[in-house]
């Protein structure tokens, strides 16, 4: 399987970022699925109820049209209402016949932000079917809770795909590095993990909210980089083979061994 990660650094207008989805996938050629970052709809650090739309929205139903037109899945972060009065941090999964969500469900209330005071959490986990191979999805501090990739990966994905927008600050890059490697080693899948780009590269200030810090990854099942783009906005194209799971899970049972 041929994926694409396309990191940038969002805007806070809706309608710019829909036009970096059109271009990316258009850039992104031959391939079964484009990545976005968590937030592609608008970037942190803004008032997020006034640009939160439903999944049948104008802006989900753009992505959709996108995502057909180019005979590709389209995994996107986007805002929808909550019937709380907040907003649902929600990865929009849409292309080649699929049309699906996934909710975040652990929030980012650490490092002195609070993401729950405006965001609601999901429940519910999601795998997907991808030309034969099975793709779970998180996104961002989900990184951090090793149990839930564990639970992907029960559930049968072997891909496990987490658009990021992660927050900058001593330390953070090697969190995000060892982190996205050792998910890939709990779970033996491989971690394609798209964040967003650190802002100050395209000339913005990170701000206090999580912006991104760029260093998109994918991780093999075994733990090792196979791909990785720097703090600017990028395209990294790699191939996942579906296979290197199997050989994994076979050297490193740790599914099987488990004992918690």
């Amino acid at each position: 399987m041929r994926i694409a990660l396309s990191q940038f650094a969002a805007d806070p207008d809706p309608a710019r970022n829909l036009e970096h989805v059109r271009t990316a996938v258009a850039e992104a050629g031959d391939v079964s699925m484009v990545v976005f970052p968590e937030a592609t709809m608008a970037r942190f650090g803004i008032p997020l109820g006034p640009v939160a739309e439903p999944l049948d929205g104008p802006w989900a139903t753009s992505v959709r049209r996108i995502a057909e037109a180019a005979g590709v899945v389209i995994v996107a972060g986007m805002f929808t209402p909550s019937p709380d009065g907040r907003v649902t941090n929600t990865l929009l999964i849409t292309g080649r016949g699929l049309d699906t969500s996934y909710d975040k469900i652990h929030l980012f209330d650490a490092f002195g932000f609070a993401e729950s005071k405006t965001v609601a959490p999901g429940s519910a986990t999601i795998v997907s079917t991808v030309d034969g191979v099975a793709v779970g999805f998180a996104t961002c501090y989900d990184i951090r809770f090793p149990g839930l990739f564990q639970k992907l990966a029960d559930s049968g994905a072997e891909v496990i795909v987490v658009p990021a927008s992660w927050g900058s600050g001593p330390g953070k890059r090697d969190q995000w590095e060892l982190l996205v490697r050792a998910r890939a080693l709990d779970s033996t899948t491989w971690i394609v993990a798209c964040g967003q780009a650190d802002p100050t590269t395209v000339g913005r200030e990170s701000g206090t909210a999580p912006t991104g810090i760029g260093y998109s990854t994918v991780v093999s099942p075994l733990g090792e980089i196979r791909g990785q783009l720097g703090p600017e906005p990028g395209l990294l194209v790699v191939d996942v083979d579906p296979a290197e799971v199997a050989t994994a899970r076979a050297a490193v049972p740790v599914l099987v061994n488990r004992r918690f």
